[in-house]
């Protein structure tokens, strides 16, 4: 089965994503789709990619946040299945964003600098991480997804949406 990336505009990136049940983690069609999506967020050179984004409503997403095994590498891909978020601290950063689900658009989005993020991983073992900085915000925009909100909806002013052929121009910093 070949995954597709949904675009703006599919209402299944506004659907709250439903719980995988824990009996169906290790089975071999979740493990299947698991390794499918991986596939997909890399050769889309993506760092996460959300279940709803490839038109299944589950609560699963994938991240590259685990600390990559040499310096100069990106981080490790992890898989956080029914995640939940908290200890979300109360000073914010804002940065510009990319998706996936909207390649053309960047948007500027203030994000908590640090969090911690409890899941099941790929063989449904409960985790725990504690983030900050970029692995927090891709935690925080992966989760989003599962919730039906997109980037553009957490922007401050339509300003700070903007289209990535014309960001030479339209950036301010």
């Amino acid at each position: 089965m070949a995954l597709k990336i949904a675009q703006l505009g599919q209402p299944v990136l506004r659907e709250m994503a439903a719980e995988v049940s824990p009996e169906l983690i290790t089975n071999p069609a979740t493990q299947s789709f698991i390794d499918e999506m991986i596939e997909m967020m890399r050769g889309a050179k993506g760092v996460g990619l959300a279940a709803p984004q490839v038109f299944t409503s589950k609560r699963i997403f994938i991240a590259d946040v685990l600390p990559a095994e040499r310096g100069n590498e990106r981080g490790r891909t992890e898989v956080f299945i029914n995640p939940k978020l908290s200890e979300l601290s109360a000073e914010k950063e804002s940065g510009w964003e990319g998706c996936l689900s909207f390649l053309e658009l960047s948007v500027f989005v203030p994000r908590h600098k640090s969090l911690r993020v409890d899941y099941l991983d790929r063989e449904g073992k409960p985790k725990a991480l504690k983030l900050a900085g970029f692995p927090a915000r891709v935690v925080q925009h992966e989760y989003d997804h599962l919730d039906g909100i997109l980037t553009i909806d957490r922007a401050t002013t339509t300003k700070n949406i903007i289209k990535n052929s014309e960001a030479d121009d339209a950036i301010e910093y």
